[in-house]
């Protein structure tokens, strides 16, 4: 009898746990119309997987992240990625990798990855990096999380999170940083609230912001600068 509720109990647990651990794995695109359609191409994390009887040594090799980024630009910063669309290797693996320099008091601007946390180590600089919290109680702020980075300093943005980096020198600056998925994805927050196309509704904006109109009309005829990841 023992054994038997032993057994049962071995069973049960089991189960449960094999159905805690179910879930969809996450999207590796912004979204996946559902069409109905037989011919439509099947894709693997939205890319078609090449035949394996084809693939070679260059399907997992990429040069050229030793050359500086060009930070002639509105926010002083260029970065220069490797994911999944221009190193077809990293197809289902999870990972990739950018370049990130800065010309003295150059910005990276406020963004987030969608799709991944993101490791950043200073090579050459310093950077002043933070991010910012989801959104607490009630009558309560966000809160902050900054830091000041020298060259070997590590800092970690948790997934989703809106973060950015300061180079707070007056020479340039330069790091590397990995990010947990093959297409991250990034949202550079002033772009997508100012520059959409087509642009949000200035009454939206003008609520959400408490700012004049005006203040919103000149905002969103601004040239927002795409700091793509």
């Amino acid at each position: 009898m023992v054994l038997k509720s032993f057994i049962l109990t071995i069973a049960i647990l089991a189960i449960v746990s094999s159905i805690s651990h179910a879930s969809d794995p996450s999207p590796l695109q912004d979204f996946c119309v559902a069409v109905n359609d037989s011919m439509a191409a099947v894709l693997v994390n939205g890319k078609i997987c090449k035949d394996p009887n084809v693939v070679n040594a260059d399907d997992f090799f990429k040069s050229g992240l030793n050359i500086p980024g060009n930070t002639s630009n509105q926010v002083g910063s260029a970065v220069t990625a490797v994911n999944v669309g221009n190193l077809p290797g990293l197809n289902t693996l999870g990972i990739s990798l950018v370049r990130i320099d800065y010309a003295p008091y150059g910005l990276n601007p406020p963004h987030t990855h969608p799709r991944a946390t993101e490791v950043l180590v200073v090579l050459e600089g310093t950077l002043y990096v933070g991010f910012v919290l989801s959104n607490p109680g009630p009558n309560m702020k966000n809160k902050l999380f900054t830091k000041i980075l020298k060259p070997g300093d590590v800092f970690v943005f948790p997934i989703g999170l809106i973060h950015f980096q300061f180079n707070v020198g007056k020479t340039k600056a330069v790091a590397f940083a990995g990010l947990s998925s093959q297409n991250p994805g990034v949202i550079t927050v002033a772009n997508a609230v100012f520059g959409s196309d087509p642009p949000i509704n200035d009454d939206v904006l003008a609520k959400a912001f408490q700012a004049d109109k005006k203040v919103i009309d000149y905002l969103q005829s601004q040239f927002w600068w795409d700091n793509n990841i």
